[in-house]
C-alpha cells in the first residue's frame, strides 16, 4: 500500500488548551495504518472571534495508508473522542478540541465536507508558523512554498509556546 502525507492542524481553548493539544497528537498516533512522523511546537493565538479564551494550536505530519475519505473521517470519529461537541456548532466559537485536515498529499478536492488544501490556508499564521516548523518546503497545491506562505502573513495574534506556558 502507498503512505500518503497529511497534516493536521489541531486547536483548543477550553478546559486547558495545550493539554488538549497533546491529547490529540497522541490520538492521531491511534489511527490505524497511520503513522505519527512529526508534531509542531504549540502556539498561543487570539481568537478569531473576541470575547472567548485564546487559543493553543499545532500541527501533526502523518503519514498513512488510508485513502483521504476515510482519514477525514478517522479525524472527525476522534474529535469526538477527545469531547468535542456534534454539530450544529457556532462558527469560529470556542472548543474543546478542533482537527482540521490542511493538506493531503497534493490532492485537490472540493466538496461539501471536505475541501483541500483546507480554505483559509494561506490567510492564517497560526497555522502557517507550526506547519512551517514542520514543513517549510511543502508546496500547499495551488499556492506555493509554506516558508513563502508563513512569510507572507503577519505575526500579530500568534505566538510559539514554550514548556512552561500554559493558557
Amino acid at each position: 500500500m502507498r503512505w500518503n502525507p497529511a497534516y493536521v492542524g489541531i486547536g483548543s481553548n477550553l478546559q486547558q488548551p495545550a493539554k488538549q493539544v497533546h491529547r490529540a497528537f497522541a490520538a492521531l498516533a491511534t489511527i490505524p495504518l497511520t503513522r505519527l512522523e512529526i508534531s509542531s511546537s504549540l502556539y498561543g493565538s487570539e481568537p478569531l472571534v473576541p470575547a472567548q479564551p485564546q487559543f493553543v494550536n499545532a500541527v501533526a505530519g502523518l503519514l498513512t495508508q488510508l485513502e483521504v475519505l476515510p482519514f477525514f473521517e478517522a479525524l472527525r470519529g476522534l474529535e469526538v473522542l477527545l469531547g468535542r461537541q456534534p454539530p450544529p456548532r457556532e462558527r469560529w466559537g470556542p472548543r474543546l478540541i478542533d482537527l482540521d485536515l490542511l493538506l493531503f498529499g497534493q490532492l485537490r478536492l472540493d466538496g461539501s465536507e471536505l475541501t483541500l488544501p483546507h480554505p483559509g490556508i494561506v490567510q492564517r499564521n497560526f497555522v502557517l508558523y507550526p506547519l512551517c516548523e514542520v514543513a517549510p518546503d511543502l508546496n500547499v497545491p495551488g499556492c506555493g512554498r509554506v516558508a513563502a506562505l508563513a512569510a507572507g502573513v503577519q505575526s500579530a495574534g500568534v505566538w510559539r509556546l514554550n514548556d512552561e506556558t500554559t493558557i
